[in-house]
């Protein structure tokens, strides 16, 4: 089993950056994708970055590209979401999630999951 765990996030106003990291333990070869979600309120789960491990190659949601970066570190234990620009739209509880076999937008796709971290963006 795989277990995330997020951390970094806080509350910045408009136009300021925050840098959420995701700890991926237990990690296996098997879980090629890190995404990170986000949930605001009782909205729906939202995509907003894609890694595949093993290429590092990574997507974006519309609302977040250019803003956002995904990466991870060499030893790939760690996956980051560098977040620039934020915008009071982008509050919300951001997730990590893991998968086998390549990455996907549908957040019912990820069986393994983190237990969010809060960003709060005031304008």
């Amino acid at each position: 089993q795989v277990q995330l765990m997020e951390s970094g996030g806080g509350s910045v106003q408009a136009g300021g950056s925050l840098r959420l990291s995701c700890v991926v333990s237990e990690y296996k070869e098997k879980r090629d994708c890190v995404a990170w979600f986000r949930q605001a309120s009782e909205n729906r789960r939202e995509g907003v970055a894609l890694l595949y491990t093993p290429t590092g190659n990574t997507d974006y949601g519309s609302l977040v590209r250019g803003r956002f970066t995904i990466s991870q570190d060499n030893a790939k234990t760690t996956v980051y979401l560098q977040m620039n620009s934020l915008k009071p739209d982008d509050t919300a509880t951001y997730y990590c999630a893991a998968r086998s076999n390549g990455c996907s937008w549908e957040s019912n796709d990820y069986p393994d999951w983190g237990q969010g971290t809060q960003v709060t963006v005031s304008s």
